[in-house]
């Protein structure tokens, strides 16, 4: 017989921190009605209850207020030392502090660590003066279970919840690049097709029907009948290739539609023109890995020459799509300078160190924007510094096409 797995009930925090403060409560009314707590003799009910009704108002706001609950969790805690240590009380304190740490800033998680090593060590110099070393050292072992194990348990989980998220981004980047791989893939080959249809099988096409046209005029001088089989042959053959070039014609349009009722931008020559489309769709696929661009152009744009045109606009384009690959949650900056000789290019991006996950044609692009930059006499360098990763180039705005004396 096979196993049955039986489904879990869900709890929301919300529900899950009443949960906690009712089991807590609960567990501290069972012990306060055996008189499980110290000085059960001297103390009585009224004493021993208020800071297990704290504790447990305090776990409700766990979450939401971490501060609040562990400052004034300390306090009851300090106050059920003196009006008789309840265990459910202290369970409940060390509960406190353990999700100010997982819920609360890192600077929380800071204060918490040099406050609980400070308690620490000032209850066991005390013990160990009024009670001999033994006392000191049992003091100190119990203490720092009670002060600093619910922190560094804390900080250990929010650590590993800390990895599993930038785990999680850096799947979801590596799931874009590989949806913008394929689109780009798809949109080469739709690219490809149109070319080949438009310059073959079109023009084949329009040849059809210029001679066809031709033949018909050449029988109109000769006085053939319209009747005359030749002459239909010639209009049939005529019409269907006036019609099918048409039809070509509306396929190459559909090719060349990127898909989303946008014109593929492969199709016009690139230049800075469309460096605002660039960061209009690299705002929209960094938006969710937490990336932000920005363009910030100086100087007079001017005429600049279509080959240099073209090969700012690949130098960007390449940079934004290492950015969206590559790096960490942040800014990326680009700036371009138009100065009278030279179109300079700049682009800043948050630098996310350590081993990355090779990818196919890694640093392929870097070597491309490269030689873009030689080939037209410019320079063009791209590397880490100071946490961020810089591109800069360098574009002669000059042509020349022939040597002068």
């Amino acid at each position: 017989m096979g196993n049955v797995a039986f489904p879990f009930p869900v709890l929301s925090p919300r529900r899950q921190d009443r949960l906690i403060a009712l089991g807590g409560l609960l567990g501290g009314a069972v012990l306060i009605v055996f008189k499980v707590y110290d000085r059960a003799d001297d103390m009585p009910l009224w004493a021993v209850l208020p800071p297990l009704l704290v504790m447990a108002g305090l776990e409700l706001v766990r979450r939401t207020r971490p501060v609040l609950a562990v400052s004034v969790g300390g306090l009851a805690f300090a106050a059920s030392l003196f009006a008789g240590s309840l265990m459910a009380t202290l369970i409940m304190y060390t509960d406190l502090l353990y999700a100010a740490v997982i819920y609360g800033t890192p600077r929380m998680s800071r204060v918490l660590h040099l406050s609980g090593g400070a308690t620490v060590l000032s209850l066991s110099v005390l013990a160990a003066m009024y009670g001999g070393t033994s006392a000191g050292l049992l003091i100190a072992v119990v203490s720092s279970l009670v002060f600093l194990g619910p922190v560094w348990t804390g900080d250990v989980v929010r650590k590993h919840r800390q990895e599993a998220e930038t785990e999680r981004l850096r799947a979801e980047q590596t799931a874009l690049l590989s949806e913008l791989d394929r689109r780009e893939a798809i949109g080469a080959e739709r690219a490809r097709m149109a070319r080949e249809l438009h310059d073959v099988v079109a023009n084949h096409l329009s040849a059809i029907a210029i001679h066809a046209t031709g033949a018909q005029a050449v029988a109109r001088r000769r006085r053939l009948a319209a009747d005359d089989p030749l002459v239909e042959v010639l209009a049939v053959i005529r019409e269907n290739s006036v019609q099918g070039l048409a039809e070509m014609r509306r396929m190459i349009g559909l090719l060349r539609d990127s898909g989303g009722g946008e014109a593929d931008e492969s199709y016009a020559a690139p230049d800075l023109a469309a460096v605002d489309s660039l960061l209009a769709k690299a705002r929209a696929a960094g938006q969710d890995v937490g990336l932000e661009f920005e363009l910030d152009e100086r100087g007079e744009r001017g005429e600049v020459p279509v080959p240099v045109g073209l090969a700012a606009y690949r130098i960007v384009q390449e940079s934004l799509t290492n950015a969206l690959k590559h790096a960490g949650p942040g800014l990326v900056s680009l700036r371009l300078e138009f100065a009278p000789e030279e179109l300079r290019i700049a682009v800043d991006s948050p630098y996310r160190g350590g081993p990355g996950r090779g990818l196919p044609g890694a640093r392929a692009g870097l070597v491309g924007m490269a030689e873009r930059a030689g080939l037209l006499g410019g320079s063009f360098e791209a590397g880490p510094e100071d946490g961020c990763w810089r591109v800069r180039a360098v574009l002669p705005r000059a042509q020349e096409s022939g040597g002068r004396a």
